[in-house]
């Protein structure tokens, strides 16, 4: 990539390469093939720039609500039923575009995957296809829509709606006729937030990195590095429709036949607003943490979302999912699924196809080993299990 080349980031242990389940700890072996879908973070980070892996790692502002996600994740305990009668593990589920999904699992969208891999979005949906679970796409996607459905694999869209309402309407077509299995529209950026990371390192793209789906010509600034300025925020600030309204899901939802996945909702008042306007699915999502810092961690919204929402609208959780168990603590919550972000992306900085293919390759292997240990021979079996949440209520209104 020019400009940029995949070197050691030079930098101390980032945070998120010591968290989720089974993370690797500083007295284990280095060196040794990852045991755990957590391990695979501290992989990426030696081997990516230190400014491309603060792109992908760092959060907003503080990052406290990068932090948070974790912390509630790991704060849930599940309650496990014995004398079950589990032996073996089908972890086959029902996701919007995808009604025989190999686990309740799909592959979040993220941009720019070329800056992990010369083979971007190709491989990580590759490898997704071969798992057997569905692969979002980016609108800012590295490749166009068109290569990616060609690969044959069960494809959702992502779509920010941007300014030019005519090239937003364009891509849904475009999505369609490629062949892609659900439209995911993004919601929670009226405007991308103050990442510091990027403003500290003066972040811009290498040449040969781009929104592929985009008029060239509108994404040239996303090359232009000055001090101090994120030149992709610079990009999606004139590029993005700052003032969305409910009238812009009611219209999307008219314009495609494809199932409507709304993504960026905590408050249980938008999810019901979203299924009410007839949208397929929800995502439980604070963007992982790279939006509102200080929003609250998604999972704790999970089960206020899922009891607002009509059972016929799925609930998927998304923001930071690093374990099997971290599913498991979703659907025993009420989620249908979750949505896997940086973790696929540590598996495509560290080998491209054949490392997301084994992020997702241990993530169904955790996934069945907690499903057989907490009693479930299959997701039904799930409503049967309880967690235990410490105090996750919400306040508001003026708490007296």
């Amino acid at each position: 990539m020019s400009g940029l080349t995949r070197t050691s980031a030079g930098t101390g242990p980032d945070p998120d390469t010591r968290s989720g389940p089974g993370a690797a700890t500083d007295g284990e072996a280095v060196g040794t093939a990852p045991m755990a879908v957590a391990d695979f973070a501290a992989v990426a980070q030696r081997v990516l720039p230190a400014e491309v892996w603060d792109f992908i790692a760092g959060g907003s502002g503080a990052e406290l609500t990068l932090a948070a996600n974790r912390a509630a994740l790991d704060r849930i305990g599940l309650v496990p039923r014995v004398l079950a009668g589990a032996s073996g593990c089908d972890t086959e589920a029902a996701l919007p575009g995808a009604p025989t999904a190999a686990m309740p699992v799909a592959v979040a969208p993220m941009a720019y995957q070329q800056l992990a891999h010369e083979d971007g979005e190709l491989a990580t949906a590759r490898a997704a296809a071969a798992a057997g679970v569905p692969f979002a796409l980016s609108m800012l996607s590295s490749r166009p829509i068109e290569s990616v459905t060609a690969l044959g694999g069960i494809t959702w869209f992502q779509l920010y709606c941007l300014r030019d309402r005519g090239a937003t309407a364009e891509l849904v077509v475009r999505a369609e006729e490629a062949g892609c299995a659900a439209l995911v529209v993004t919601v929670d950026v009226p405007r991308m937030a103050r990442r510091l990371r990027d403003l500290r390192n003066g972040f811009a793209l290498p040449t040969d990195v781009a929104a592929a789906n985009l008029d060239p010509a509108s994404v040239a600034e996303t090359h232009d590095r000055r001090p101090g300025v994120s030149a992709v925020a610079e990009h999606t600030a004139r590029a993005f429709a700052a003032g969305l309204s409910w009238d812009d899901i009611s219209m999307l939802r008219e314009r495609t036949r494809l199932p409507l996945i709304v993504k960026g909702l905590l408050d249980p008042r938008d999810a019901a607003l979203a299924a009410d306007l007839g949208a397929d699915a929800v995502v439980v999502s604070n963007h992982g943490g790279r939006q509102l810092d200080s929003a609250v961690a998604a999972v704790d919204m999970l089960p206020a979302v899922r009891e607002a929402t009509p059972a016929r609208c799925r609930v998927l959780l998304d923001s930071g999912v690093r374990g099997g168990t971290d599913v498991l603590k979703a659907l025993v919550l009420g989620a249908s699924g979750v949505l896997l972000g940086r973790p696929a992306l540590w598996g495509l900085a560290a080998g491209g196809e054949a490392g997301v293919r084994q992020v997702l390759d241990l993530l169904a292997v955790e996934l069945r080993s907690a499903l057989e240990l907490a009693g479930c021979a299959d997701l039904d079996a799930v409503r049967l299990l309880t967690a235990r949440v410490p105090d996750a209520r919400t306040y508001g209104g003026g708490v007296r």
